[in-house]
């Protein structure tokens, strides 16, 4: 379907929310919780570019569907997790779209704010993740995370009170703790997959760094593009696997570099930020000396 053809519908309450999904009113303005089970079938019927303002936290059974992880496809008979924060786009593409078991917990930002979890919540990267890297469950942390969700579910139900909301937000904060908790046993779990990632950065690095010609300066952004990867996915899993951010192993790469063409080529400073990429060599002398207590000029005379 041609991308003119895509409707766009823009999610900006959980009232709305609940009308475009034909539910009943919700029961707080500010948050709900959904069982899959409990939900009408939609059928989406055209390619749907679908934004909202809420922050999204799902579990998805039983879907008709497959999801491919990494370069690995899995059933969404395992609960699969994903998250989304306000004003993601995401994109529905033609077909069913309700699991037919699982859960949606749909949380208003107002609803966080005067609260520690308003800021932690924006911490947790597994937010800006793609849906190819979404949070495979065990079975027994599937069990772990629906204990949570009926805890809320619980309170949800009940009438609101002086304590509703601290109670909601008390288990929210529970569950991405354990979701965290889960996503670094994945990135851990899956090691051996991710050590081939790290030796396509690897690769991708050395093959940009070795080509002379001038270029422009790659980031984190242009390395995951190059590896179908979500940027805060990409730095997560090194952070993992190295210790490092995307973005630190990119300088580190990218000192080894101008190491070596200061100590072995007769090419001027300005000559080797502009092969790096830089569109100042001010730029490059500047991180260089951040990262080694030295300027290019300094460090090349100590080969001389």
């Amino acid at each position: 379907m041609n991308k003119k053809e895509s409707l766009t519908v823009h999610i900006q309450s959980i009232t709305q929310q609940h009308q475009i999904m034909d539910l009943v009113k919700p029961k707080n303005p500010l948050f709900s919780l959904l069982r899959f089970e409990d939900c009408p079938k939609i059928d989406v019927e055209q390619r749907v570019k679908l934004i909202s303002d809420l922050y999204q936290i799902t579990l998805k059974k039983e879907c008709p569907c497959k999801l491919q992880y990494g370069q690995t496809n899995y059933d969404f008979d395992e609960g699969v997790m994903s998250f989304s924060s306000p004003k993601q786009v995401n994109i529905l593409e033609q077909g069913s779209f309700i699991p037919n078991s699982g859960w949606s917990l749909s949380i208003h930002p107002d609803f966080l704010r005067g609260f520690s979890i308003s800021q932690k919540i924006r911490s947790y990267g597994f937010f800006d993740y793609a849906t190819n890297e979404a949070l495979i469950l065990s079975e027994e942390e599937q069990k772990s995370i629906e204990n949570i969700f009926e805890q809320i579910e619980r309170e949800y139900l009940l009438p609101i009170d002086n304590f509703s909301q601290e109670v909601v937000i008390s288990n929210v904060d529970l569950l991405l703790t354990y979701c965290n908790r889960y996503y670094n046993r994945q990135f851990i779990s899956r090691k051996t997959n991710h050590n081939e990632l790290l030796n396509k950065v690897e690769r991708i690095l050395e093959t940009y760094f070795s080509v002379t010609n001038e270029k422009t300066l790659i980031s984190t952004t242009i390395l995951a593009s190059q590896l179908n990867l979500s940027p805060k996915y990409l730095s997560d899993c090194l952070k993992q696997l190295t210790g490092q951010t995307t973005q630190q192993l990119i300088h580190e790469k990218l000192i080894e570099y101008a190491k070596d063409q200061l100590s072995t080529t007769e090419l001027s400073i300005s000559e080797i930020a502009y092969q790096l990429g830089f569109e100042y060599p001010q730029s490059f002398s500047k991180l260089f000396k951040s990262k080694t207590n030295q300027t290019p000029r300094n460090y090349r005379q100590t080969f001389n």
